[in-house]
């Protein structure tokens, strides 16, 4: 179901960035000054937060006195997910796309230009989106357990502060392709149509969970995901090995991978996932932990200001919007 859209209150004047030192292929520094400046000047009293301890009560204080017009995450999605962890559901989060990977600002039509951002700070909608929380911490794109978050897991174990490139990712790919051993996964959720006896746990090589139809290179394991819907896809696919690996690659970019007898997907608001063997899983392509996880939906946990033309152009906005504080 869409959601319906609304406006920021024009007495909200105080925006707070918080910028990931990491976050992309190189420092942003002249970025992070270009956008505090776009925004001073349309008179936003601008704050840039650079620890994460001081996100949750500078947010707190000017949300409860009717100061606060957004968050920035100035960053990937990463940035994003610890903005979202750290605020109430009612905050208005938004997006400077510093990051390598960009899929939640690719995916509503925010550019990385500090005068564009503004422009949606000022003139943009809020929407109420869901998340996931995995083992207790939410995420807003997708959960990947298996041989992709083994990569993840071993990009960032070496990480030590380092910026990423897409070319950092070459070296862990190589090792991952080497020694990952596909161990089994069993996912439990409801995999049967209504009125059957519950399933048993499925059994698969490759899980993952999405909330949104975004993942890495533009691929989409669940095409029809939608944010609104109080659900989450769940997809994996039930064999092992690095050429079923690539087999499954080509039939996602082509958008055929529902036609493979091996690919099951549900809509669920819950599930658990857990193995016999130490594997990992990301959260939003970062590293998560190791299974076994607990997934479930979270409607409606994240407020998102966002161009409203991108909302609508997405189909998430309901048909009539509230005028409230707009100009």
């Amino acid at each position: 179901m869409a959601s319906r859209v609304s406006f920021v209150s024009d007495k909200a004047d105080r925006v707070l960035v918080l910028t990931n030192s990491t976050a992309g292929a190189r420092p942003r520094n002249e970025a992070i000054r270009d956008l505090v400046q776009c925004l001073q000047a349309r008179g936003l009293k601008t704050e840039v937060v650079r620890e994460l301890p001081s996100l949750g009560p500078l947010t707190n204080r000017y949300h409860a006195e009717g100061q606060l017009r957004a968050v920035v995450a100035a960053g990937g999605d990463g940035t994003v997910a610890e903005l979202v962890n750290r605020t109430a559901p009612d905050v208005p989060v938004t997006v400077y796309p510093l990051g390598t990977a960009n899929l939640l600002a690719n995916y509503l039509g925010i550019e990385c230009d500090p005068v564009a951002v503004t422009r949606t700070v000022l003139e943009g909608a809020t929407m109420r989106l869901d998340a996931g929380k995995a083992n207790g911490r939410v995420f807003l794109l997708m959960v990947g357990c298996g041989f992709d978050a083994d990569v993840v897991t071993r990009l960032h174990s070496k990480r030590r502060g380092r910026h990423i490139s897409y070319w950092t990712y070459a070296k862990p790919i190589m090792e991952s392709i080497r020694s990952y051993q596909y161990p089994d996964l069993r996912v439990s959720c409801d995999w049967t149509p209504a009125g059957e006896s519950p399933a048993a746990p499925l059994s698969a090589r490759w899980a993952f969970v999405v909330n949104l139809p975004c993942y890495a290179a533009g691929l989409q394991l669940a095409p029809g995901a939608v944010g609104t819907d109080g659900l989450l896809d769940a997809c994996t696919f039930g064999h092992g090995s690095l050429w079923h690996g690539l087999r499954y690659l080509s039939y996602v970019a082509l958008g055929r991978h529902r036609q493979l007898p091996d690919f099951q997907t549900a809509r669920v608001k819950r599930l658990r996932i857990e193995s016999d063997q130490r594997v990992p899983y990301q959260l939003d392509g970062d590293p998560g932990g190791f299974l076994p996880l607990e997934i479930e939906v979270m409607s409606e946990r994240l407020t998102l200001l966002a161009p409203s033309c991108s909302i609508r152009a997405l189909g998430l906005a309901a048909p009539a919007e509230s005028s409230a504080g707009a100009k």
